[in-house]
C-alpha cells in the first residue's frame, strides 16, 4: 500500500474516524483504524455499536488495506510538519511514514481481523441541510435519557411525514421537540430511534453549510451521509413514549418571557445550589412577573423576573438545570410558557414564527418551607 496525502487531511481523517474507535475490545483491530486504498483513500473506526467511515484526498500509487493504532497513527500525524505525508507499506505490515525530515516505522495489524461495517439498504433516505441537522439534534439531544433502564430512549426518535422531520428526545422528567420541512424523501413515512451517542457524532460532522446531509435507513441500522464522510450506527427498538399524548396544550395560564432575562435570574438563584445541597427552584407566577426564590444549607437567593401575563399566584418547583436548559437551546428571544397546576407538565415555546420547537418539563413537588 502507497499513498501520498497533505497532512491536514489526513489529520482531519484520522480525528473524524477515531471518534468511533472501540477504547478497549477483546478484537484488537477495533482498537485501530482501517486503512483501505483503492481509487481513493478511506479511514475507518468502528466499535461494533457505530462506525465512521471517512474519504481522503490522496495520491494513491499502490492499493491496499491494514489497520493501525489509532492513538498513535493519531499522535504522529499530528506531530508532523504542514507537509505532505508519504505513506508506505509491506506485506508485513511495516509502515514507514515521511513528512519533510520526519521519519517513523510502526508496525500495523493485518485488515482481516477487522470487522466489515454494516452495509444499509437504500430502501428509505431523506436529505435535509447539514447546519439544520446539527441544529436539530444540538436542541434535542440534550433531553436524550441516560437511563439504560429503558434503552429506547437512550435515542431521539426521528419522525417523518409529509409535513417534514420531527426529532423527539425523552429522560422521564422533560422532553423535547423539534420540526422542520425535509428537502427530499424517498421511500414514503416512517418512524425510527438513533443512538443519543450515535447522534452527538453526526452533530459534529455536520458543517454550518446549506449542503445536504443524507440519513439512510436499513432494517437494522442506520447511515448518515455528509460529505465524504459516513457513521453508522443501530437503530434503537422498543416503544417510544406517545409524545403527541404525553403534552398537554389546553392550558390557562400562558407567561411571555424574555428567554435571556428568566435565564439570568434562574442562573442567579441557582447559586445556593450545588450537588450536594440539592433545591427546586420555586416559582411563583404573578401578574406581569415571575417571583423565583432557591433555599439550601448555603443560604436563600430570591429574584424577580419581569413577564407578560398574569399567573394568578400560581407556585410551582423545578429542576434549575432542566429549566435553563429549555431556555438555552429555545431558538427565540421571546418564549410561551403555558401553565396549568402547581403539579402539571410546563411546555415551552417560541413566541414568533412557527412553532418548530416545544420543550416539556415535569415540575419537582415543592416542601412547606423549602
Amino acid at each position: 500500500m502507497k499513498f501520498s496525502c497533505e497532512k491536514a487531511l489526513l489529520q482531519t481523517a484520522i480525528s473524524v474516524a477515531s471518534r468511533t474507535v472501540a477504547q478497549k475490545s477483546s478484537i484488537p483491530a477495533l482498537e485501530g483504524l482501517l486503512l483501505r486504498c483503492g481509487e481513493e483513500l478511506t479511514v475507518s473506526g468502528y466499535n461494533m455499536q457505530a462506525g465512521i467511515r471517512t474519504r481522503v484526498s490522496a495520491d494513491v500509487t499502490e492499493g491496499g488495506e491494514l489497520v493501525l493504532n489509532a492513538r498513535l497513527f493519531g499522535d504522529i500525524v499530528r506531530k508532523l510538519p504542514d507537509d505532505v505525508v508519504s505513506f508506505v507499506s509491506d506485506e508485513k505490515q511495516l509502515v514507514h511514514l515521511t513528512c519533510g525530515d520526519a521519519d517513523f516505522e510502526i508496525l500495523g495489524l493485518s485488515a482481516a481481523d477487522y470487522p466489515e461495517l454494516p452495509e444499509v439498504e437504500d430502501d428509505f433516505c431523506v436529505s435535509i441541510q447539514q447546519k439544520t441537522l446539527r441544529a436539530m439534534i444540538d436542541q434535542t439531544a440534550f433531553a436524550v435519557s441516560t437511563n439504560e433502564s429503558r434503552p429506547v430512549h437512550t435515542g431521539a426518535l426521528f419522525e417523518i411525514t409529509e409535513a417534514g422531520l420531527t426529532m423527539v428526545a425523552v429522560d422521564g422528567f422533560r422532553l423535547a421537540v423539534r420540526r422542520e420541512p425535509l428537502e427530499r424523501i424517498e421511500g414514503g413515512f416512517l418512524s425510527f430511534v438513533a443512538p443519543g451517542s450515535a447522534l452527538s457524532e453526526v452533530e459534529k460532522i455536520c458543517e454550518d453549510t446549506d449542503d445536504c446531509a443524507a440519513v439512510t435507513l436499513g432494517k437494522r441500522h442506520i447511515l448518515f451521509e455528509v460529505g465524504d464522510t459516513q457513521l453508522i450506527c443501530r437503530r434503537l427498538e422498543g416503544e417510544f413514549l406517545d409524545y403527541k399524548n404525553a403534552i398537554p396544550r389546553q392550558n390557562p395560564i400562558e407567561i411571555l418571557a424574555d428567554t435571556k432575562a428568566l435565564i439570568e435570574s434562574i442562573d442567579r438563584v441557582s447559586v445556593v445550589i450545588s450537588d450536594k445541597l440539592k433545591s427546586p427552584v420555586r416559582c411563583v407566577f404573578d401578574h406581569d412577573k415571575v417571583l423565583l426564590s432557591a433555599k439550601t444549607g448555603n443560604g436563600e437567593a430570591k429574584d424577580v423576573c419581569r413577564v407578560s401575563g398574569d399567573g394568578g399566584g400560581l407556585e410551582i418547583g423545578f429542576n434549575n438545570r432542566y429549566l435553563m436548559e429549555a431556555l438555552r437551546y429555545a431558538p427565540a428571544d421571546t418564549v410561551r410558557i403555558e401553565l396549568n397546576t402547581g403539579v402539571s407538565p410546563a411546555v415551552i415555546v417560541p413566541v414568533d414564527g412557527e412553532e418548530n420547537f416545544l420543550y416539556m418539563v415535569l415540575p419537582v413537588r415543592l416542601k412547606a418551607g423549602e
